[in-house]
């Protein structure tokens, strides 16, 4: 017994011998002055729409919206002391801080729990929503619609690993921070909610979407002001390109309609402030009249799918995602260069992306929102880019701000979605108020002023955030 003992000592001591031997060649082989391999590389896979959700100042849902929008009604209303979400505050200081606004107009999301309404109740007041702020039901109101529309609630592991999140928001929760930081003055700490930062985390508009279906994909969240919405789309696109996910919910979301969102707008003088009195004709992109941007709220949320899973699947296809642009303006925190080379370089970087050439781009769903510099830098980037295409007018154009204010964070979103509806449905929608355009335009370059039916096969969208963030998507018919 002693004997077979020392025997598989001897082995074991030999064995161990060889093993440290392979080790150090291996570690020789692969030390960390040999050179590694480069990575492992694939074709980029295409990326097409096949879901689509809206919550806007026009309306809940994408029917309600799209039709409104096309038929040339508007969202934007005046606002009250109680749009201000002021509760927390004596009544004194909310007639105190609602007459010191200079603006006094916003496009509300229609709340209730008729069709075409964001019904509160159902995503916001529950026992279980104690940590969702109102961006975030929007977002989840919104992704619901958007996961129906695309037939995309996946119950297998492998398909919701394969399912990521993309949503984003400029701004979060406000009104929360606001209500925190009346409790401190009021030196009621203690009175602070656990929910707090959950509340005003603005990932965690793409968190609960995550939570609430299981998608243990890719879990984004852009913050890049008014770009934010399309960043979040194109960044999601990127994702499904390099293989990450299959499947991704993109989108923005915003709820900014309260007494310190408005009073610092108002103060950066961003905001309009002679309409007050005629909240409908407030948002005028491209017009002589305009003065700066309404505030609005909602969310705008696409289903973004590989195309071949897409077709294995049979599901619906909107359009495809040929082209997403970015560039920085490096010059500004809040103005354009006068010469838009960002834009400029966005737009570019999208066409060359796309392998479309400018003349085959259809429409444009400008990012114009009724500042008096930014719309007329934007109309020049196009002219620039497009050149007799654009001036010639075969090229449609048009900005849907004037109908629903600019929606900030959440902005992005719902135009590129508008955009992808645009080519789906053969209709480029107006733009609302323009009634004496900027001389910036002439002869046939003109904004629409009404809805126009025509063959749309390529079509672009445009974010320009502050910070001189750019951003530009650029949607195709499948052929």
């Amino acid at each position: 017994m002693k004997m077979w003992g020392f025997g598989n000592g001897i082995h074991h001591y030999f064995s161990k011998i060889r093993r440290q031997h392979h080790n150090q060649l291996l570690g020789r082989l692969f030390s960390s002055s040999a050179a590694f391999g480069p990575p492992t590389s694939r074709p980029l896979r295409r990326v097409v729409v096949t879901g689509l959700g809206l919550v806007t100042p026009l309306g809940c849902g994408v029917e309600t919206t799209w039709k409104r929008l096309t038929a040339g009604q508007c969202g934007v209303r005046a606002i009250t002391p109680e749009d201000l979400k002021m509760d927390g505050f004596d009544k004194d200081i909310q007639l105190l801080t609602f007459d010191q606004l200079a603006s006094k107009v916003a496009a509300i999301v229609p709340c209730g729990s008729n069709a075409g309404e964001f019904n509160e109740a159902l995503w916001l007041n529950s026992k279980d929503h104690r940590s969702i702020a109102r961006f975030i039901g929007y977002a989840l109101c919104a992704a619901d619609e958007a996961l129906k529309a695309a037939n995309w609630l996946p119950s297998e592991q492998n398909e919701k690993e394969k399912t990521g999140v993309s949503i984003g928001a400029g701004t979060g929760s406000i009104c929360d921070i606001l209500d925190a930081s009346r409790i401190i003055c009021e030196k009621r700490l203690r009175r602070l909610s656990p929910f707090f930062i959950p509340r005003i985390l603005i990932n965690m508009a793409s968190g609960h979407v995550s939570m609430t279906y299981g998608f243990q994909g890719p879990n984004h969240a852009a913050v890049t002001a008014c770009a934010t919405g399309a960043h979040s789309i194109g960044d999601a696109a990127r994702m499904i390109q390099f293989g990450d996910a299959d499947v991704m919910v993109a989108g923005g979301t915003e709820a900014s309609i309260d007494a310190l969102s408005i009073a610092g707008f108002c103060r950066s003088r961003a905001l309009t402030t002679k309409y007050n009195s005629v909240p409908e004709e407030a948002s005028r992109p491209f017009d002589c009249g305009r003065d700066g941007f309404v505030i609005a709220e909602g969310s705008g949320i696409m289903v973004l799918e590989e195309l071949e899973h897409a077709q294995r699947r049979g599901a619906k296809i909107y359009a495809e995602l040929r082209g997403y642009g970015m560039s920085g303006d490096a010059y500004h925190i809040t103005q354009p260069h006068a010469d838009g080379r960002g834009a400029i370089l966005a737009m570019t970087r999208a066409l060359e992306q796309s392998g479309l050439h400018p003349n085959q781009v259809d429409y444009i769903n400008a990012h114009a929102t009724s500042t008096p510099l930014g719309d007329a830098v934007e109309a020049n980037a196009i002219k620039s880019v497009f050149s007799t295409h654009a001036t010639s007018g075969s090229l449609a154009l048009s900005s849907t701000k004037g109908a629903m204010g600019h929606l900030l964070g959440a902005a992005g979103a719902v135009e590129a979605i508008f955009t992808v509806l645009a080519i789906h449905h053969g209709i480029a929608p107006l733009t609302l108020n323009l009634t004496e355009p900027d001389p910036v335009f002439s002869n046939d370059f003109m904004p629409l002023t009404a809805s126009k039916e025509m063959i749309i096969k390529a079509a672009m969208s445009n974010s320009f955030g502050f910070g001189g963030t750019n951003s530009s998507l650029l949607f195709s018919s499948i052929s």
